[in-house]
């Protein structure tokens, strides 16, 4: 047996492990009907029999009201423009991945590894996983959902051009004939299949009223088997125990939203009802009642609200709503996403991030899936006077649009929150004035969510600090997820995130790429707020395992009026080997001396300066863009990453020791911020 199939054998194992005994049981099942549906696979050779109902029976009814591309803000239509305009010469960029190859995509190859995968091969017995089968599959996966084609739809809706709505038929009918049901790596994944009926729903709003569109998607008989062919893998297929996080939302989202839309199957009022109880049931599953997201990753918290809304959104137009309760969440999601951002509308850089989008109406912007998720909850739900000022975007005004007047919901917080004690995560921040804001996010919570915890990262006692937006001490972001194991083990490890490393472990026990062991877990002592200074104390449990067993405390102290920061560390046990990272933002550069370093960045969009003060008891370097070890590294965005410097110390610590590090921010020049 070679190396990668023990590799795998071990993985393997160690998944099972995470696993419930029903979770073995359902997977095994699930296993036993991947085989069985291996006869329902459709060859590219074979055309489709006449769909059920009739032509003459399906009608889409699901229109936006009358009136709503001028409400499109001028800014907004000029991105979506711009985009499309690129698009329609071929270039668009993926994942950090610039193509110019969109005028017809290949939609099996990958464009970083040249690798392209069988699209006849039956899809259950692709491994996705699998670099050599597929190539990068995030990659892969992005072109086919299809959200380059809603941006393209978007275009033609809001300028009535044809050349975009033809550039959409023909993608569509090449899509539809290169992946008939079950053939292909594209029928390997439900959330990909959920995303892919939002998708081809907007693109049939849309287009309503171009020419093309009924024999698009009423009158073509692939395309009306293939709206079929997703809901039916959705009802056979979905995710379920240590793998319900996202995915499980986006399945039962795009089945709610294509049963309401696309209701022409005798099917359809089945899976409509099965997913909206499957969404609500999971939207409250998935969130806590503060509205964060139990993945504990940021990006992940804005792509199921925007997910759960567009559902509920589409569920209500279809004379369907959703409960009570659901909306409740849904508005929480809003208004802790409305007080997580820093002054420039950044989120956290919590967890993984891939930049998913439940549906693309607008010009990409790098990050702007928080502020579109603002702009919605302002639409849907009205905002508050705490919430930041944003700017109404074109999904914002479409899907407002659908909707009709904001819902009211009580029991809204009516002023900032700074802590959310359910998640463990807790805002210390200065108040709005001429000076740049100091945010700083700290993590004090559990892992991540579910037994395998698949987007946490080893970040327990993690501080983020920003000034006026731009990185100070820097999340490092996530980079990759699949073929490069050695970048995808760093950027979620301990050392990569401004803590406290013990003896060369990581606090929690990694398993895999998606797979954690051991989860540690935070426990928040207290916040103590006095208007002039704020005080954070948390503690957390990952480094019980150590014999002898040792618990790290953290204190994280705001001064508001000197603009201090004062971090200090505590580890009770015995002794250790300990490394302690700050890691700077891109735009930050240091110079080290001793135990001294000064911190500038005068390019940055609010230019600063910083000293910092770091524990004397530890021998510190600076490091930047190191490979041999990994070290020094920043991510932008999933696929992308630039070097950026990181203070290292390392020493030995004795029971009960300390370390005490501050930063101080001088100056207090005006920024420019978002109104």
């Amino acid at each position: 047996m070679t190396v990668p199939q023990l590799s795998r054998l071990s993985w393997y194992a160690r998944r099972a492990a995470r696993m419930s005994p029903a979770e073995a049981a359902w997977r095994a099942h699930d296993q036993a009907r991947q085989l069985a549906w291996s006869r329902r696979q459709i060859g590219r050779d074979q055309l489709p029999a006449a769909a059920s109902p009739s032509a003459g029976e399906r009608r889409f009814t699901a229109i936006l009201p009358g009136g709503q591309a001028a409400r499109v803000p001028d800014g907004a239509r000029a991105a979506v423009l711009a985009a499309a305009d690129r698009l329609m010469r071929g270039e668009w960029e993926v994942l950090g991945v610039t193509r110019t190859d969109l005028v017809t995509p290949d939609w099996f190859r990958d464009p970083v590894t040249g690798r392209r995968s069988s699209p006849d091969r039956y899809a259950f017995r692709i491994n996705h996983r699998s670099e050599e089968q597929v190539g990068n599959v995030k990659q892969v996966w992005e072109i086919s959902r299809l959200q380059h084609l809603t941006l393209l739809a978007t275009a033609w809706f809001l300028t009535r051009e044809d050349p975009y709505g033809q550039r959409v038929a023909d993608q569509l009918r090449s899509w539809y004939e290169a992946n008939p049901f079950l053939s292909g790596v594209h029928w390997t994944s439900g959330i990909e299949v959920g995303i892919r009926l939002i998708s081809l729903t907007w693109i049939r709003r849309l287009l309503d009223g171009w020419p093309g569109v009924v024999e698009l998607f009423e009158d073509d008989e692939l395309a009306v088997r293939q709206i079929r062919w997703h809901q039916q893998y959705l009802e056979g297929f979905r995710s379920r125990g240590s793998s319900a996080n996202n995915h499980v939302i986006a399945e039962a989202a795009g089945q709610l939203v294509a049963s309401c839309a696309f209701g022409w199957f005798p099917e359809s009022e089945t899976w409509r009802r099965a997913s909206a109880r499957l969404l609500e049931h999971e939207l409250l599953r998935n969130t806590f009642p503060s509205g964060i997201g139990r993945e504990l990753a940021s990006d992940y918290q804005s792509f199921v609200a925007e997910l759960g809304l567009l559902a509920a959104v589409e569920a209500e137009v279809a004379g369907h709503p959703l409960s009570a309760a659901a909306w409740q969440r849904l508005c929480a999601m809003a208004d802790s996403a409305a007080a997580l951002v820093d002054e420039r509308l950044r989120p956290p850089r919590q967890g993984d991030g891939d930049d998913g989008r439940a549906v693309l109406l607008d010009g990409p912007v790098p990050g702007g899936g928080w502020p579109a998720l603002l702009a919605l909850g302002e639409a849907l739900f009205g905002r508050l006077d705490w919430w930041p000022r944003v700017t109404a975007d074109t999904a914002s005004t479409l899907i407002g649009g659908l909707a009709g007047a904001p819902r009211d919901i009580p029991g809204r917080p009516q002023q900032r929150p700074s802590r959310f004690p359910d998640a463990g995560v807790t805002l210390l921040r200065t108040d709005s004035g001429p000076a740049p804001e100091i945010w700083c996010r700290l993590d004090g919570g559990p892992h991540g969510f579910l037994s395998i915890a698949a987007h946490a990262h080893a970040d327990a006692m993690s501080v983020e600090v920003r000034y006026g937006g731009v990185d100070v001490l820097a999340d490092p972001g996530t980079y990759c997820y699949h073929g490069e194991p050695a970048w995808r083990s760093y950027f979620r490890s301990t050392i990569a995130h401004n803590t406290i490393e013990l003896n060369g472990q990581n606090q929690s026990g990694d398993g895999g790429p998606f797979l954690w062991l051991r989860h540690a877990n935070g426990h928040e002592i207290g916040v103590v707020d006095t208007g002039e200074s704020a005080e954070w104390t948390a503690d957390h449990d990952g480094y019980l395992s150590l014999r002898p067993p040792a618990r790290h405390r953290r204190s994280v102290r705001l001064d508001r009026a000197a603009r201090r920061i004062t971090i200090t560390d505590q580890i009770d046990g015995g002794d250790y080997d300990v490394r302690v990272a700050f890691h700077l933002g891109p735009d930050v550069q240091a110079e080290l001396d001793g135990h001294h370093a000064v911190l500038r960045w005068p390019a940055a969009a609010a230019p600063g300066e910083a000293r910092l003060e770091l524990p004397p008891q530890l021998r510190w370097s600076l490091h930047r863009g190191e490979t041999d070890p990994i070290l020094g590294w920043y991510s932008p965005g999933l696929g992308q990453r630039v070097p950026a410097f990181t203070l290292l110390g390392r020493g030995r610590c004795t029971p009960s020791a300390s370390f005490v590090t501050r930063i101080g921010f001088l100056g207090a020049g005006k920024t420019e911020k978002r109104s």
